[in-house]
């Protein structure tokens, strides 16, 4: 059996006698050999496009713009041209009349109950939402939430029959290269389909929660609010925003990954509003600089750089201390800090791992709401000793606080610090951005309030071997670390 089995094995091979054939079995070695992942190229789209376009709409917006206020021709009651003037501002719109503006956008249905999910921008300002499906019917929409951080709303229509829909599909797994399918109603033309591929993850524009997915598929104004699918027909981001120096595509387009927008949307659903968990610090990236300074193995985490009242305080996190992980999950820097945190439920209690004085401890934490929030900056106690009220240090001119200082600088009354009253454009903590007018508030994590104070902890800084000094640095209330370099002062 064992030979026959061999004999058949070698029949099945196909003989190699044209040079394109060993050219094609040599890439395929190459491959395997490689351990390359061999994507298939789409032969068309029909098929998808048919299945998922039903669950895509137009949304159609109408707002009550107000009057201009603006006066209109003066004209004398009783003229000859009195009718004529008034006939021909009605037919040009008067601007002393409010008037009615619209907007187009796209969105997407995701349960056959009717809930529709669009950008926020689409139907921030409007007074009636029409949800215009691929059949040509046309159905009123209630806004059931907004977030404007995400730019994501949600809508409800009441339809007679359950609507076709489409589900989220795990943006995470999208990979650069892949193919992804755009539908929407650009430029208000109606349903129309663009393919491309993901050009970049992980994209960061302007928002705290910002985890945008770049494609090159064609994405115009009207596609807001429109489903970018992949190719099993999930939805893995929505269409937000384009790159674009007139208006139009140019490749480069921005969705929103669908696993923060799946978050956003259960929240609308069951609050009609975001509810987010709050830790209650202000964080910063930690760089290479900064972590010599504090003598960590690796720049990574997040580094708290204040602490107001609120639940972080509350479980005894400091300032200075780097959080490494947040209820089990890795912390790379801020950003992904933020995102845990506001994915969180409020009110969990979470485990939180971190760094002090080169220590790992644990923390539990438990989250309050963002929306709720409101912080106030803690109070500095201030160092104790006499010395010198100004001096020269780090390529810096400093000054002990005094009252005249706060009052120029507008600081509170118990402020504490050496306030910087000039920097040398040379140095290295002008490099850093250091400026007159900044307050340095601790050095080596430890308050500071004297010139002698700072010059110990660089001696200190200097003994154990560092290469830099981290200042915490306020300026106009917000704090920052500044890692300083030591070498060659």
């Amino acid at each position: 059996m064992t030979s026959q089995a061999v004999t058949v094995s070698r029949a099945a091979q196909p003989r190699l006698s044209h040079p394109v054939m060993w050219l094609a079995a040599l890439a395929l070695l190459m491959l395997q050999a490689t351990g390359l992942r061999a994507t298939p190229v789409p032969g068309g789209f029909s098929d998808l496009v048919e299945r998922v376009s039903p669950a895509v709409v137009n949304i159609t917006t109408s707002t009550t713009i107000a009057a201009s206020g603006g006066p209109g021709p003066m004209v004398p009651e009783g003229s000859p041209l009195e009718d004529f003037f008034r006939d021909f501002m009605d037919r040009r719109g008067r601007p002393d009349r409010p008037r009615r503006g619209q907007a187009l956008g796209s969105g997407f249905v995701i349960s056959a109950d009717g809930f529709i999910v669009t950008n926020n921008h689409v139907i921030a300002e409007a007074d009636e939402v029409l949800v215009e499906f691929a059949d040509g019917d046309e159905l009123p929409a209630e806004i059931i939430g907004r977030d404007p951080n995400t730019d994501i709303a949600l809508l409800k229509v009441e339809a007679a029959e359950p609507l076709p829909f489409v589900a989220f599909g795990d943006s995470d797994r999208m990979q650069v290269g892949d193919w992804v399918l755009a539908i929407g109603n650009p430029l208000g033309q109606g349903h129309s389909a663009s393919a491309g591929i993901v050009s970049a993850r992980n994209r960061a524009l302007s928002g705290a929660y910002d985890d945008y997915i770049q494609t090159d598929a064609a994405i115009n104004r009207g596609n807001s609010g429109g489903p970018l699918f992949n190719m099993e027909g999930e939805v893995i981001g929505v269409n937000t925003a384009i790159l674009s120096p007139d208006g139009g595509s140019i490749g480069i387009g921005f969705s929103m990954a669908s696993n923060v927008v799946d978050n956003v949307i259960d929240q609308l659903k069951e609050f009609g509003e975001t509810r987010r968990g709050w830790l209650g610090v202000r964080i910063q990236d930690v760089t290479e600089d900064v972590a010599e300074a504090i003598n960590l193995d690796t720049a990574q985490g997040a580094l708290v750089s204040d602490v107001p009242d609120g639940p972080a305080k509350d479980a005894g996190i400091e300032a200075g201390d780097v959080i490494v992980t947040f209820d089990g999950e890795p912390v790379e820097d801020t950003r992904e800090l933020v995102r845990l945190v506001a994915e969180t439920t409020v009110g969990k209690s979470v485990p939180v791992e971190l760094i002090r004085d080169g220590k790992s401890m644990t923390v539990e934490v438990t989250l309050g709401r963002r929306e709720e929030a409101e912080g106030g900056m803690p109070g500095a106690t201030p160092d104790s000793g006499d010395g010198p009220i100004e001096g020269e240090v780090l390529g810096m001119t400093l000054s002990v606080m005094t009252d005249d200082l706060r009052a120029e600088l507008g600081l509170d009354d118990d402020a504490t610090g050496l306030v910087v009253m000039d920097v040398d454009p040379a140095s290295g903590a002008y490099e850093k951005g250091l400026r007159a007018g900044d307050l340095i508030v601790e050095a080596g994590q430890e308050e500071l309030a004297t010139i002698d104070g700072l010059e110990d902890r660089i001696a200190s800084a200097r003994d154990a071997g560092r290469k830099s000094l981290l200042l915490l640095v306020r300026r106009d209330g917000d704090p920052r670390f500044v890692a300083l370099s030591l070498e060659g002062e």
